[in-house]
């Protein structure tokens, strides 16, 4: 029985897809391999948000190829569809996927096995592509499961490769959505995580909504709590975060991708709201939602970014009081827009930049823990963190620690928060 290990890069789409493939493989008498077991297969599923995540690719399937020296080496992912030509010249893969054609993957590595040829099977997206509905019912060593229900993305934001990696909006089809929610919740995994390249266009060409596939899974028997992936902000109109708001089981916690909170830099980013329409949405969902977390993604020393757009998304970013940020400098990513804008700013502008808005949404965050401190919320359990101490996650995603003598690996307990870190808050299970 040959082993098999998938190494996954990026977002939670492609933590779905590793498991898709993985599962695929098992069905078919494949084994998975242990995390330090040499395997016969080895998968790494790529991301190229940025030109370093290229380099990360690479440099991870190298050292893949080093410690499996018999393995067969399958590259796929959004690097390998982007830039074709650049995963060919990694001489170590013996077979290349794309993004739209994963359930190749069994036939090409029989094809492989049998001829020992290089296989390059990259199908070049199109606009009437369907959606490919690969189905997971069980997630390796986790307590909640991701949904893939979206892929592609028509935005074309001026920095962003992804559409290139992952053609246009496609949705999985509602039917097929409930019957894999029904396997999941059948499963017991309490909580699913809906995801998508771009999640808030779902349903778009079947006449649906984003709403249809949250009341879906909120109506699935064994599913105690449903999560979002992250979301386009301007399609969280006040009629769709009061349909939202009707479904108890949809957790408050909304992250809405900013990026900048300067109007000047978001019209070069080719981004479609306004800071003043984001803050409108914020306020309409903190007032739908108690207890919401806001959290997001936002990006500094942009092409052309001044010292004072700089400012102006600072102080914007401290103005919505984000639960929780992740901060990431501006990288110039070969065969979009902002490539070749003027005005390119140097790495260490960026890095001061970096550090200050670190030092911002840090306190933000830190001001949320405190906000929790006194509230009796219910968390759902998922590691031992150290001796005795189990780690898990409200329904607004805050990190809870308690101590138990005893495993609460996946159940929901409620629990009385009374104090915080810089990490997390901690309390005690009623």
């Amino acid at each position: 029985m040959m082993k098999a290990k998938v190494i996954t890069l990026g977002c939670k789409v492609n933590q779905y897809e590793s498991e898709a493939m993985l599962s695929s493989l098992l069905q078919h008498g494949f084994a998975a391999a242990e995390d330090k077991e040499t395997a016969d297969v080895v998968i790494l599923n790529s991301c190229t948000v940025t030109a370093e995540s290229d380099r990360k690719v690479r440099q991870i399937f190298r050292r893949a190829k080093k410690d499996n020296p018999d393995a067969v080496m399958v590259l796929t992912g959004c690097m390998a569809q982007a830039f074709p030509e650049d995963a060919r010249r990694l001489e170590e893969a013996d077979i290349i996927l794309g993004t739209s054609n994963r359930k190749r993957l069994v036939p090409d590595l029989l094809a492989f096995l049998s001829a020992r040829q290089r296989i390059i099977d990259i199908a070049p997206h199109t606009n009437d592509e369907k959606f490919e509905n690969l189905n997971v019912e069980n997630f390796t060593g986790r307590t909640r499961a991701f949904v893939k229900i979206e892929d592609g993305c028509n935005r074309f934001c001026s920095y962003c490769i992804i559409p290139y990696a992952r053609g246009r909006v496609r949705s999985k089809p509602l039917e097929d959505l409930k019957a894999e929610l029904a396997g999941l919740g059948a499963n017991g995994y309490k909580e699913v995580v809906l995801t998508g390249i771009n999640l808030s266009a779902y349903g778009q060409e079947f006449g649906l909504h984003l709403c249809d596939a949250i009341e879906a899974a909120c109506a699935t028997p064994g599913i105690e709590r449903v999560r979002l992936g992250s979301l386009e902000p301007e399609q969280l109109s006040e009629d769709v975060i009061r349909r939202m708001a009707k479904q108890k089981k949809l957790c408050p916690q909304f992250h809405l991708s900013l990026q900048s909170g300067c109007d000047a830099t978001l019209k070069r980013m080719n981004r479609h709201y306004t800071a003043d329409e984001y803050r409108t949405i914020v306020r309409n969902l903190r007032a739908a939602f108690e207890n919401t977390a806001i959290t997001t993604d936002i990006m500094v020393g942009f092409a052309g970014e001044t010292d004072e757009e700089f400012a102006e998304s600072l102080a914007f970013a401290e103005e919505i009081a984000f639960a929780k940020v992740h901060v990431f400098a501006y990288s110039r990513r070969p065969g979009t827009r902002a490539y070749d804008m003027g005005d390119q700013l140097t790495n260490a502008v960026k890095e001061a930049r970096s550090h200050e808005m670190i030092r911002v949404t840090t306190a933000t965050q830190q001001a949320f823990f405190k906000a929790q401190i006194g509230r009796t919320e219910e968390v759902l359990f998922e590691r031992e963190i150290q001796k005795g101490v189990w780690e898990g996650y409200s329904m607004n995603y805050t990190p809870v620690a308690v101590a138990s003598g005893t495993s609460l690996a996946g159940e929901i307990r409620s629990v009385r928060i009374e104090s915080c870190t810089d990490t997390h808050c901690m309390g005690a299970v009623l």
